[in-house]
C-alpha cells in the first residue's frame, strides 16, 4: 500500500498542502486531479524526497520512504529531466543503471521500452533533436525501465498523441496488472476517468474528493438535471428558486438542484421557454464532479 498521511508544506505565509492524505492500493490506478497550482506537483516531489513536508508522511507497504526505497519506484517529473546530448537509448539505459540493473540487463530493458513507447527507429539520436512529444516518450521509458514497485508519474500524457496516450496508457495498465501501484496527475480528466481505480480531487492544497469514480458519482445521483429547449433564450433558468446553473450552451443547461427545488416546477417552466427535447437526471463526469468539488465552500476555506 503507497500511503500519502496527513501531508502539509508551506513556502514562507503561502500553504501549499494542508493535510493531504489518500491511499493506492497495489495493482490499482489512482488519478490525482487539480488546477495549476493546487500542489499535485509538491505532493509528488515530497514522496521522492525532493522536497520535506512540515508535517505528516508518506509511506510504502507499512514503512517511511526512505533513499533505499525510492530507488524501487519509477518517477517521472514534470519538468523533462533528460540530457539532450545523450542519445535515447543510452539516456534510457543510463536511468536503468541508475536504479540498480545491471549492464546488460539495462541494455535489454532500454530497447523493449524504447520500441513499446515507438522509439525504436530513433534509438540512436539525441535527445534534443526529438520533438516535445516523443522526449516524453523518453521521460516516460526512463521511469518505466527499472521494473519499479510503484509508479508516480506527473502529468505523463501531456504532450502526446492519440497514438501515444494509448500507447502509454495499455502500459500502465500492464504495470497494474501486475500488482503496481500507480499514481498519476493529468488535467485530461477523461482519461483519467477511463483508466483510474480511483480519483482525487485537489483544490488550494486540500482533497476535497476522493474515492472512485462511481462513488463520487453516486454522491451527486438525483442533483443534476439537464434540460435541452434548442430555443431557449440564455439564462433561462437562472431565476429559478433553489436550482443553480451548472453549464448552459445553445440551449442545452444542465442544472444544479440540490436547493430542493421541484423538477416539475423546472419543467414546466422550460416548457414556457419553448419546445422540450430533453428533460432527464444526469449522471455527472468527472469533468463535472470536478467542477463542483473545487467550487464548493470547503475548497475556499483555503484561500482564507
Amino acid at each position: 500500500m503507497l500511503e500519502f498521511d496527513g501531508l502539509h508544506k508551506s513556502f514562507g505565509d503561502v500553504r501549499v498542502l494542508e493535510g493531504v492524505g489518500f491511499t493506492v492500493a497495489p495493482g490499482t490506478m489512482f488519478g490525482f486531479c487539480g488546477a495549476n497550482g493546487a500542489g499535485k506537483t509538491t505532493t509528488m516531489r515530497i514522496a521522492m524526497g525532493l522536497l520535506r513536508p512540515d508535517a505528516g508522511e508518506v509511506r510504502w507497504q507499512g514503512a517511511p520512504l526512505d533513499a533505499a526505497a525510492r530507488t524501487r519506484i519509477g518517477y517521472m517529473p514534470e519538468e523533462r529531466g533528460l540530457y539532450p546530448k545523450m542519445k535515447v537509448g543510452e539516456q534510457v539505459t543510463y536511468f536503468a543503471r541508475l536504479h540498480g540493473m545491471d549492464a546488460g540487463a539495462a541494455a535489454k530493458a532500454s530497447a523493449e521500452w524504447v520500441d513499446r513507447l515507438g522509439l525504436g527507429a530513433r534509438r540512436g539520436d539525441q535527445v534534443e533533436k526529438l520533438s516535445l512529444g516523443n522526449q516524453q516518450r523518453v521521460q516516460l521509458a526512463a521511469a518505466l525501465v527499472s521494473r519499479p514497485e510503484v509508479l508516480i508519474l506527473d502529468e505523463p500524457f501531456s504532450g502526446l498523441d492519440p497514438v501515444g496516450v494509448d500507447s502509454l496508457a495499455e502500459a500502465l495498465l500492464e504495470q497494474v496488472r501486475t500488482g503496481v501501484p500507480v499514481v498519476f496527475s493529468s488535467h485530461q480528466l477523461d482519461l483519467v476517468e477511463r483508466l483510474c481505480d480511483s480519483v482525487g480531487i485537489l483544490a488550494r492544497g486540500r482533497m476535497v474528493a476522493s474515492g472512485t469514480v462511481p462513488e463520487l458519482k453516486r454522491r451527486e445521483a438525483g442533483r443534476l438535471l439537464r434540460v435541452v429547449v434548442p430555443d431557449a433564450p440564455a439564462g433561462w433558468a437562472a431565476a429559478l428558486p433553489g436550482v443553480r446553473v451548472v453549464s448552459e450552451s445553445a440551449g442545452d443547461t444542465l442544472l444544479d438542484l440540490t436547493g430542493g427545488a421541484d423538477d416539475q416546477a423546472v419543467l414546466a417552466t422550460a416548457i414556457r421557454t419553448g419546445r422540450v427535447t430533453r428533460f432527464a437526471w444526469q449522471e455527472p463526469t468527472l469533468v463535472e464532479l470536478f467542477r463542483e468539488a473545487v467550487a464548493a465552500p470547503e475548497a475556499q476555506e483555503v484561500a482564507a
